[in-house]
């Protein structure tokens, strides 16, 4: 996936069958959707490759145990179908996670255990495994650092985890292998019509500068938070239709949950579900549900989120963290869709809507990462309808998504506290479209993530390996180490 090919091939002048806007699960998705059986399709994403909400989740592919309490027994059984699928097309980046519910109360146990056999069958064949009741000695296995006070036992459960930026690259790199063309970087400044219909858009590319249009039979909104932006530059009487949630997070070192095990904690003072995960040789603890008034490019983890999760880690580990131990906090912000005015973001269903513009633009709202192939699937059905193209079948459900190649040993490590090499920035220029040392330390690797301290300390040499491989003189690098220096700072604890 070369970022200049794909610029070439979008001055071209070719008219797409479909024109995605948004480079995160859902545009992806669609991407990979519809290049896999055989339309023609760009995908334009104004920042990087989930550079917003798809690498910012709690990296759980998942029925969601929360909406299962909620009674949403379609989203979970949805969810847990979506789940098996991925662990199957793409083992290389899902694999299967014990999760632990401890128990305290005389009850919790029973109460658990019950719904954790509804949430089994719900995932029918392609479930991961059967919960079970521990005792507390079995319990205290798992979790090497549960706090043993009044502990009962626990209940046990499976789930997946995934890395969701490399999932993100991945789909992006699965959709470049079926003739998609991507392009991030690329900001959409307005629609083309005629007759007052949708039939592409003016973009200005932010790498190189110049604007170009690129033209389509049908253009899709799955830009996540911003979707009501678009809708309104399609047509400014349109009403939102998202509400904006924030979700932080906390990455600890990996002594405070060391065993293989993850914690799940089923209700917070808040009413949400907690987990700490490890997760990349580290612990992530999270999450929050905080609303906010607006969506924002780079969302900070605010000073009481940070403090809610820190003071529920204490809670219910022996050996308890403090400010000084967190390696890294970041935020993403969820595109939920809509209730009754007034109602709780923490309230608001994980479904997603689908909804057609005055002028043709499909837009998607909500929706979560392990549902994505789904939604995507949902969303070529109906664009083929709509533009009259020949049907074809959905080959998703069974599609493998492409594996990467293995760094070859000897090349030289990124930081002694990073489990990542600088060889991986070099593949990440060459093969990955990575242009900034954001997406490099960011995305394409996890250092800024894993530790913002080192990645901060990194960026001067990942800053002098891109200038190599893309060309750019002394100035850029001395722009993008401060540019990047100046984000890791956001990502530490405590945050003002």
């Amino acid at each position: 996936m070369n970022r200049v090919h794909s610029l070439e091939k979008l001055r071209a002048g070719e008219v797409f069958d479909l024109l995605v806007i948004g480079g995160g699960a859902t545009g992806l998705g669609v991407a990979v959707d519809a290049a896999a059986r055989g339309y023609t399709v760009a995908l334009l994403e104004r920042g990087d490759f989930a550079s917003g909400t798809s690498s910012r989740s709690t990296k759980l592919v998942h029925g969601g145990v929360r909406y299962l309490r909620q009674g949403d027994l379609t989203l979970v059984r949805t969810a847990l179908r979506e789940r098996g699928l991925l662990a199957r097309n793409a083992p290389h980046l899902v694999h299967t996670l014990d999760f632990i519910i401890p128990a305290y109360g005389l009850t919790d146990r029973t109460f658990y255990g019950l719904g954790l056999k509804l949430y089994d069958t719900l995932a029918g064949p392609l479930s991961l495994g059967s919960s079970r009741i521990l005792g507390r000695h079995e319990t205290l296995e798992h979790l090497l650092n549960i706090e043993p006070s009044g502990l009962r036992g626990g209940v046990l459960y499976r789930d997946a985890q995934f890395d969701d930026a490399r999932l993100a690259i991945t789909l992006a790199l699965t959709a470049n292998d079926h003739d998609a063309v991507l392009l991030n970087h690329a900001e959409v400044l307005d629609f083309t019509r005629e007759d007052g219909r949708i039939t592409g858009v003016l973009v200005r590319d932010r790498i190189g500068g110049g604007d170009l249009s690129v033209r389509a039979r049908f253009v899709i909104n799955a830009t996540g938070v911003y979707v009501d932006a678009l809708r309104a530059l399609e047509d400014p009487a349109a009403a939102p239709r998202v509400s904006v949630s924030q979700g932080a997070h906390l990455v600890l070192p990996r002594r405070f949950l060391p065993g293989a095990s993850a914690l799940m904690v089923p209700k917070t003072d808040d009413g949400r579900v907690l987990f700490a995960i490890p997760w990349r040789d580290r612990v992530l603890v999270g999450t929050t549900d905080t609303a906010r008034p607006a969506p924002e490019a780079e969302p900070r983890a605010l000073a009481e989120e940070c403090a809610f999760l820190l003071s529920h880690a204490r809670r219910y580990l022996s050996e308890t963290p403090s400010a000084g131990d967190v390696l890294s906090v970041f935020a993403g912000q969820r595109p939920l869709v809509r209730g009754k005015a007034g109602a709780e973001t923490k309230s608001l269903s994980r479904d997603h809507s689908i909804s057609i513009g005055p002028g043709g633009l499909l837009t998607v709202a909500g929706g979560k990462w392990t549902t994505y192939r789904a939604i995507a699937e949902e969303i070529v059905d109906l664009a083929a309808k709509i533009t009259g193209l020949p049907p074809k079948p959905c080959p998703t459900a069974g599609l493998p998504l492409r594996a990467s190649t293995p760094i070859l040993p000897g090349s030289e490590p990124l930081h002694r506290q990073l489990p990542y090499f600088e060889a991986e920035v070099r593949r990440a220029a060459r093969e990955e479209a990575a242009q900034t040392v954001e997406d490099v330390l960011s995305r394409r690797t996890r250092c800024l993530l894993l530790n913002a301290r080192a990645a901060s300390a990194c960026a001067p040499r990942v800053a002098a390996i891109l200038a190599e491989e893309l060309g750019h003189e002394d100035a850029w690098i001395a722009a993008q180490t401060a540019a990047f220096q100046t984000l890791a700072a956001d990502y530490l604890y405590p945050v003002d």
